[in-house]
C-alpha cells in the first residue's frame, strides 16, 4: 500500500465478523492463492440457488468497486486462516475501519498490504449514519499523516503501529523484511561455521 489511498466507503454493520464468515471453510482447499474474492462473505452474498443476494449490502450497485470497508467490533475473529485477508484484498479492499480486530487477522492484513484502522465506537456510529444518507462517500486515507479525510466529515486522526506502518510504506511483508538482513545473516552463518563452538 502506498502512503495515500482514496476509495469508496462500503458499510458492513456487523459485530464479531469471524474468518469463517469472511471466507467459509469449504473454499480453503485450493492450492492457489488466487480466486478467493469470489468466496468473500459467500453465505451472505449468495442465495441458496447461487444467485446474488439482493439484500446484502455489498451486492448493491452503489458499492461496486469499494476499497474501504466500514464495519464494527472484533472484526476477523475466529481462526488464523490467512485466506480471509487474501479474499478481502482480492475483492478490492485496501483499508478496513472497525472498533477492534482479532490480533492474528490484524497482523495477516498488514503482511498482505492491507491497513486495519481501529476507531472509537462513536466515530464509527457517525460514519455509519453518514452511509445512511450518502452512498458515494469517498475516503482519503493518508498513512503518512495518519488521517482520514472526506468532504462528508472532519479530519479523523488514527493510530497505527509503527512496524505495520513501515511495512505498508515499504511494500514488504515479514519475509521481505527479513531478506533485507541477508548480508548480516550470511555473515553470521559464515562466522558460526568457522568457530564451530560445539566441537
Amino acid at each position: 500500500m502506498s502512503c495515500y489511498h482514496q476509495g469508496l466507503l462500503a458499510p458492513l454493520d456487523k459485530n464479531n465478523v469471524d474468518t469463517d464468515q469472511i471466507i467459509p471453510k469449504q473454499f480453503l482447499t485450493s492450492t492457489s492463492r488466487d480466486g478467493f474474492d469470489k468466496a468473500l462473505f459467500y453465505d451472505w452474498r449468495y442465495l441458496d440457488n447461487g444467485l446474488a443476494n439482493p439484500d446484502f449490502v455489498l451486492n448493491r450497485t452503489c458499492y461496486q468497486g469499494a476499497s474501504v470497508l466500514l464495519t464494527r467490533d472484533n472484526f476477523g475473529c475466529g481462526s488464523s486462516r490467512e485466506h480471509a485477508p487474501w479474499a478481502l484484498k482480492q475483492y478490492g479492499f485496501s483499508v478496513i475501519l472497525a472498533q477492534s480486530f482479532a490480533d492474528i487477522f490484524f497482523n495477516n492484513c498488514g503482511n498482505n498490504q492491507m491497513l486495519c484502522i481501529a476507531l472509537p465506537a462513536n466515530t464509527l456510529d457517525m460514519l455509519f449514519e453518514l452511509t445512511q444518507k450518502h452512498e458515494d462517500i469517498q475516503v482519503e486515507v493518508d498513512l503518512e499523516q495518519q488521517q482520514l479525510r472526506s468532504q462528508y466529515f472532519d479530519v479523523i486522526d488514527f493510530d497505527v503501529r509503527s512496524d505495520i506502518k513501515a511495512r505498508l510504506l515499504s511494500g514488504l511483508d515479514f519475509i521481505g523484511e527479513t531478506e533485507q538482513l541477508n548480508g548480516q545473516i550470511n555473515a553470521f552463518e559464515q562466522q558460526l561455521a568457522t568457530q564451530r563452538p560445539w566441537q
